[in-house]
């Protein structure tokens, strides 16, 4: 169900456009299955938009952890990668992700999920070879994701077709090691 809501809504670029009946034929099931499901069109965005957000906070953690004891700017490539990875497959999806995320996601869910990719950064800042002991990886961490959450959400929704991923990875991973230097000259 979740699948076809979001083919609809990158179709229709329109959540007022998107319905019921609509997203139940895409998925294949009467309408009833829906409220089986759903409460509402607003439920099932709200539950699409939390289940992309934590696949993609998994996609940075997952390769923190993989990139354990390695110097911060493997560490950082490696994150940065790892995202954009999760975002190059399907471009005009994770567009209408962002805009959706505009209109559904109140200012406390906003600031509790932010937090959670903040403290994923701040997990993997801590665990790499380079990052000085004792000092406290927060302000790099929200320098991090604020850097990489605003250029990938703006790229997308700019580019639905897809933006150029080898250019924003440069940037992207420039910035975000700069960043790291900074907050360490703190």
């Amino acid at each position: 169900m979740r699948e076809a809501f979001v083919q609809v809504l990158v179709e229709r670029r329109s959540y007022a456009a998107v319905t019921v009946r609509e997203v139940s034929l895409v998925a294949g099931t009467a309408i009833g299955s829906f409220y089986d499901y759903y409460s509402s069109m607003d439920d099932l965005a709200r539950v699409s938009l939390h289940l992309r957000s934590k696949a993609l906070l998994a996609a940075l953690r997952g390769a923190g952890a993989e990139h354990e004891g390695a110097p911060l700017a493997e560490m950082m490539q490696a994150i940065v990668r790892a995202v954009l990875a999760r975002h190059q497959r399907t471009p005009r999806e994770w567009a209408a992700h962002y805009l959706l995320e505009r209109h559904f996601s109140s200012l406390q869910a906003y600031l509790a999920m932010y937090e959670r990719f903040v403290q994923a950064w701040a997990h993997a800042i801590e665990t790499a070879s380079d990052w000085p002991e004792g000092h406290s990886p927060a302000t790099a961490a929200l320098g991090a994701q604020t850097l990489l959450y605003g250029l990938v959400a703006h790229a997308c929704m700019a580019a639905p077709e897809g933006p150029d991923m080898q250019a924003l990875e440069r940037i992207a991973t420039r910035a975000i090691i700069a960043c790291m230097h900074a907050a360490q000259d703190e």
